[in-house]
């Protein structure tokens, strides 16, 4: 049984003003943990962009640690300088309960796995993948696999309690020799995230018209999302459908395919760059279809975006998939991520709207039924008590 009032170190390499699925995940457990009355600390990499203390609306206390970076930003090295070896121990002097570690992969979730051991409090770890990080080149993609085992091996030896946030990253834990001990969820708050919209008008601003069908993308523009293909998707569908419904493709995000998504072709694809949850909400407000082409996936905040708004994904089978889109009657799942097929799956929503809007109808219920934060917040009370048992 959780014990309110208790401290929670929560080691995270990657967060908040960073944007990305790990970051979302652990702002709102943090959150939600603070919420239910407990002390909650953040400690990530200081990456130039942020106050090293920071207290955030809510009680959240962050602490970043010195850190270069790495792979455009993907991978944080700390430097363990003086202000490193200052903090940390000014960490140590804190009463910590339980120590939660995100991610197997960064050599910050080491420094985390340390920390527990040093503090006699059994950690944590919660995957976030459901597959090797990809580069876009097979030289670099082996490498990639390499580097992640040989780390997975160093994290094997703190004998951490393992999780996912997803069925499927909960079983990619086995490719390392990790055992899952279930599922922490990521989730969302679909009324908030509605009632957070800008009210931005998309269409009205790049002269989209009224009867067009809008497919968007929300997130990183790297190769493991299969970006390229959504690309070649959407020159496809130009080309068939010189008469009738249009498709048009909104992609929301940077990262090195940016200059693709901006030198594409096709007349259908419009780039919008960055945008804040605010501009993500309304453009998901305004959309007809949200496509996700990715080759792995812990679980998807944009799978979750697109629910509350009750928007019909067009995705390939990675985490969160299984729990979202159970069956045909939530979305299409694809039996691959080429262009071909993305593109079929997409005209076959454009053809039907009804039956969009039916999907998308059964996918917004289950999201507000299932997937929210607080009871994502009780499952990690209930895992960090079950390790501290166990310590």
């Amino acid at each position: 049984m959780a014990c309110q009032g208790e401290t929670y170190v929560i080691f995270s390499a990657l967060f908040a003003p960073s944007m990305g699925g790990v970051e979302n995940y652990t702002l709102n457990v943090a959150q939600a943990l603070a919420r239910r009355g407990h002390r909650v600390v953040v400690v990530t990499s200081d990456l130039g962009n942020a106050p090293v203390r920071e207290r955030l609306a809510g009680g959240v206390e962050v602490v970043r640690l010195p850190s270069r970076s790495l792979l455009g930003g993907r991978l944080p090295i700390s430097k363990r300088n003086r202000a490193y070896q200052r903090l940390l121990a000014e960490l140590a002097a804190l009463p910590v309960d339980h120590v939660i570690v995100n991610t197997r992969f960064y050599p910050h979730s080491l420094a985390g796995l340390t920390f527990a051991r040093n503090r006699g409090v059994a950690p944590v770890l919660i995957e976030h993948g459901s597959a090797h990080l990809t580069l876009g080149n097979p030289l670099l993609d082996r490498a990639v696999a390499w580097y992640e085992h040989g780390i997975t091996a160093r994290v094997r030896g703190y004998d951490p309690i393992c999780y996912g946030v997803s069925r499927r990253s909960a079983q990619w834990l086995s490719h390392f020799g990790l055992h899952s001990a279930g599922v922490l969820s990521n989730a969302i708050d679909a009324a908030a995230f509605r009632g957070r919209s800008s009210g931005r008008d998309f269409r009205a601003e790049h002269g989209i018209p009224a009867e067009a069908f809008v497919v968007s993308y929300i997130g990183r523009l790297i190769p493991e999302k299969g970006i390229e293909a959504l690309l070649a998707a959407a020159r496809i569908t130009e080309a068939s459908r010189r008469e009738g419904r249009p498709i048009v493709f909104l992609l929301a995000g940077e990262g090195p395919l940016l200059p693709a998504v901006q030198q594409c072709p096709s007349d259908r694809v419009v780039s919008l760059g960055r945008l804040a949850t605010e501009d993500v909400s309304a453009l998901l407000s305004q959309s007809d279809a949200m496509a996700l082409i990715s080759r792995s996936e812990g679980f998807a905040t944009a799978l979750l975006e697109c629910a509350a708004w009750g928007v019909p994904p067009v995705v390939t089978a990675v985490g969160g998939v299984e729990e979202l889109v159970p069956t045909a009657d939530f979305g299409a799942v694809l039996p691959d991520g080429a262009p071909e097929t993305v593109a079929r799956a997409v005209e076959a929503l454009a053809d039907d709207p009804e039956g969009a809007r039916r999907q998308g109808r059964a996918l917004r219920t289950l999201v507000e039924d299932t997937f929210s934060w607080e009871r994502t917040a009780e499952a990690v009370e209930r895992a960090c008590a079950e390790a501290r048992a166990r310590s």
